[in-house]
């Protein structure tokens, strides 16, 4: 049954529709997208044939785009997606009460756009299968690099210490709030605006996974740690300061909390104090159970091993005055 299966598919791979500029020659987008989902599916960030637009995908998408693509294409990420839907395997769902919004020419508009209204790429059953078997998966990209990258191909051996991702992760790690603040401005300032769209949302998918790993995932308020075999994650990134407020993604403007004490933290039900103890709001009331926030009251929490890395005494002073409700 795979074999007739893995030819059907091979087949398609290898015809897919792509664009072509006079300058550059046919786009790459489509091949590149598809060696990033296949990537994700391997590392078992897919577990179903639904794909997501997520963080992880962009960034894989940008790799890939940079070591493989030797022409002058911009690495968009949002246009292969969208004109995906052109293959008899990838079918798009649009979010209920959501309209597509394309441009004259009938493309996407903007990464925003695919984010808003999309909900996720629907790919064939029988191609999720074989992308979920590591043989399958190999051969698979191996046909894509083989006919798209002969002459690239090869660069994908070298070492990944330095991907977007990694490169991201150290600016969050070891950057001031200064540094990095000033760094985003720069990149406000240098980039269109659907590429710092596509910025912003790769570095908040970067917060979401440092901050639970410099709390060696646990919930730094009640100490909750739960991990499973899929390696998903259990407890939340959160910004002391809102980003939408401080532009600030480096590690001290962050904490470590299970989702139902990241809630009451955004909605100020519960604070941390300069000596970093937790003060719960006068004005919550629960019954007496494990699942009280109240018996938290006075606790001090988990901290970093790192004293760098501790929570901001200036952002735990903002959230304090600004968030907390006396």
């Amino acid at each position: 049954m795979k074999e007739p299966q893995l030819e059907y598919y091979t087949h398609l791979l290898l015809t897919l529709n792509r664009g072509y500029n006079k300058g550059f020659g046919r786009a790459p987008h489509k091949p590149i997208l598809l060696l990033a989902v296949l990537e994700q599916i391997n590392k078992g960030n897919y577990t179903t044939n639904k794909i997501f637009v997520t963080p992880e995908l962009v960034l894989s998408f940008k790799d890939l785009f940079n070591r493989l693509v030797d022409t002058g294409h911009k690495d968009t990420i949002s246009l292969p997606f969208f004109h995906m839907r052109s293959e008899p395997f990838w079918r798009l769902v649009i979010k209920p009460g959501f309209e597509l919004s394309v441009t004259s020419s009938k493309s996407i508009k903007s990464f925003k756009s695919l984010v808003e209204s999309v909900a996720f790429a629907e790919i064939d059953r029988d191609l999720f299968f074989l992308a979920s078997d590591p043989i399958d998966n190999a051969l698979l990209r191996t046909i894509l690099l083989d006919h798209y990258f002969p002459k690239t191909k090869d660069e994908l051996q070298y070492s990944t210490a330095h991907t977007l991702e990694n490169t991201i992760e150290k600016q969050i790690l070891n950057e001031s709030t200064t540094e990095y603040q000033t760094r985003l401005d720069s990149l406000k300032h240098s980039l269109q605006e659907d590429e710092l769209a596509e910025e912003l949302f790769i570095r908040g998918g970067v917060f979401k996974t440092t901050i639970p790993k410099t709390y060696d995932h646990t919930c730094c308020i009640s100490g909750m740690k739960i991990t499973n075999a899929q390696k998903s994650q259990m407890v939340d990134a959160c910004h002391i300061i809102p980003f939408s407020i401080s532009y600030n993604d480096t590690v001290p403007n962050g904490i470590c909390l299970s989702p139902t004490l990241h809630r009451a933290f955004d909605r100020g039900l519960i604070t941390i104090k300069d000596d970093y103890t937790v003060r719960v709001s006068p004005t919550v009331e629960d019954n007496d159970s494990v699942y009280s926030i109240t018996q938290f009251d006075g606790q001090p929490i988990l901290l970093p091993q790192t004293i760098k890395h501790y929570p901001s005494l200036e952002s735990l002073v903002w959230h304090n005055k600004e968030v907390y409700v006396i």
